[in-house]
C-alpha cells in the first residue's frame, strides 16, 4: 500500500479510439417494427441510438474533450487497496473552504467541469474543490476486489481529504453523491462543516421506500406523487437489473459501444429537464469515459454491492444541511421535509438530475449561499 499522490492525465491510446470507431461503423441495430411510433415509451428509440452513434463516430471530437478534461489538475492515489482518481482544483485564495463534490450514476467526474471555475474563483465564497471518481467509475478502475459500495467509499473519501491536508471540509453531491455526502456527515460530524445535496422531482417516488408519507396530502399532491411513482415503476428496470444481475449486463456494456451508449443516453433523456437538457458532446464524453475505462460493468457492480450491503442511502446527522431540488414543485418538500427542519431549501423549476451540467449557475449560487453561513 502507498499513500503517494500521483499526477494523472487522460490519454486514451489512438488504437482504442480507432477500435471504437470501427465497432460503431460495424454496429448492428434492431429492425423497426411496422406501425411503431419512434417515441420513448419502450426506452430509447433505435433511430435515436443510430443518430447518436453516427455522431459519436463522425462528428464527436474526443481529443478536444480529452483536452478539456486535462485542463484541470488530476491525480490518483491508493486507498484501502483501491486506485482512486480525482480532480483537485485549488482556488487562488489560500484560505478557501475545501469542498468535496461527489457524482452519481450514470455520471462521472466530468459532470462538474462547468462549475469548477466559478467555485474556485477568488472571493469570499471561494472553494478548494476535490472531485473523486467513485470506485469502479471512470479512472477509479479497475476494482481491487469486491465490497466497494456506499459505506466503504465514504470512508475512502474521508481518507482522501485527510491525505490532501483537509481536516475539515464541506461536502456536496447528488444521487450516489448525496448518499456519500450524508454518510460523511453522519460518521465524521467533527470534520464535515456542512452538507449540500441536489436532487430532482423524481426523488419523491423513492421517498415512500425509506420515509413515512405525510398525512393529509391534497388531491393534487397525491396525484403528483402517484405520477412520480408510476414513472419510477416504469423506469427502474436499470436499477433492478444492476442490483441483482450486474454481470449479465456487464457483458453487453463492455463489448458493445452502442449498447453502452443506449444504456446511458436513455437515462439522460429521462432525467433531464425537457426545457434544458444536455448537449450531445457532454453526453458522449460521459459515455466515452464509461467505454474507454470499461466501467459500465464496475459501475453496475457498485449498485449491486450497495443493494446487498445492508446500508441505506439516508444517514441522518446534526451537521448543517442544505437541499437544492431542480425541476421541482412544492410537493417535493411537502414529502421530503414535511416539518421543514432543513433550514436551507431551494426549489428550482430549471434543471434536473444532472444539475451541475444542466443548471450550473444556479447550483453554484446555491452552494455559495448555503456554505457562506458556515464560514468562520
Amino acid at each position: 500500500m502507498t499513500n503517494d499522490i500521483r499526477p494523472f492525465r487522460v490519454e486514451i491510446p489512438q488504437a482504442e479510439l480507432d477500435e471504437l470507431h470501427r465497432r460503431l461503423a460495424d454496429a448492428r441495430y434492431p429492425e423497426p417494427v411496422p406501425g411503431d411510433r419512434p417515441d420513448w415509451s419502450r426506452g430509447i428509440p433505435p433511430s435515436r441510438v443510430r443518430e447518436l452513434a453516427e455522431y459519436w463516430r463522425t462528428g464527436y471530437d474526443w481529443r478536444a474533450q480529452e483536452a478539456a478534461l486535462n485542463a484541470f489538475p488530476q491525480f490518483t492515489t491508493e486507498i484501502d487497496g483501491q486506485r482512486i482518481h480525482f480532480l483537485h482544483v485549488r482556488s487562488p485564495r489560500a484560505d478557501a473552504m475545501p469542498l468535496l463534490l461527489t457524482h452519481g450514476y450514470p455520471s462521472s467526474f466530468a459532470e462538474f467541469l462547468d462549475v469548477l471555475g466559478p467555485l474556485t474563483e477568488p472571493g469570499p465564497d471561494a472553494f478548494h474543490v476535490v472531485v473523486p471518481s467513485l470506485p469502479g467509475f471512470g479512472f477509479s478502475t479497475p476494482l481491487s476486489g469486491p465490497g466497494w459500495e456506499l459505506a466503504r467509499t465514504t470512508d475512502a473519501f474521508a481518507v482522501l481529504m485527510t491525505r490532501l491536508g483537509y481536516d475539515r471540509f464541506a461536502a456536496q453531491g447528488g444521487d450516489i453523491g448525496a448518499g456519500v455526502t450524508g454518510r460523511l456527515a453522519a460518521l465524521y460530524p467533527e470534520r464535515v462543516l456542512g452538507t449540500h445535496v441536489n436532487s430532482d422531482r423524481g426523488t419523491i417516488a423513492l421517498a415512500g421506500e425509506q420515509l413515512p408519507m405525510p398525512e393529509n396530502l391534497t388531491e393534487a399532491e397525491q396525484s403528483e406523487l402517484d405520477a412520480a411513482r408510476e414513472a419510477w415503476k416504469a423506469g427502474r428496470g436499470y436499477l433492478d437489473l444492476q442490483s441483482h444481475q450486474p454481470e449479465t449486463l456487464a457483458a453487453g456494456l463492455t463489448d458493445s459501444p452502442v449498447g453502452q451508449l443506449a444504456w446511458i443516453a436513455e437515462k439522460f433523456e429521462a432525467w433531464t429537464n425537457a426545457d434544458g437538457g444536455i448537449g450531445c458532446d457532454r453526453l458522449l464524453t460521459t459515455v466515452s469515459l464509461y467505454w474507454f475505462t470499461r466501467s459500465g460493468a464496475t459501475a453496475a457492480r457498485f449498485l449491486y454491492e450497495a443493494a446487498h450491503s445492508g446500508h441505506g442511502w439516508l444517514a441522518p446527522s446534526d451537521v448543517p444541511a442544505g437541499w437544492a431540488v431542480f425541476n421541482s414543485s412544492p410537493v417535493v418538500r411537502r414529502i421530503m421535509d414535511p416539518e421543514e427542519k432543513i433550514e436551507h431549501w431551494s426549489d428550482f423549476t430549471e434543471g434536473g438530475h444532472f444539475a451541475a451540467m444542466e443548471a450550473g449557475e444556479l447550483l453554484v449560487a446555491d452552494v455559495r449561499a448555503f456554505f457562506r453561513k458556515l464560514r468562520a
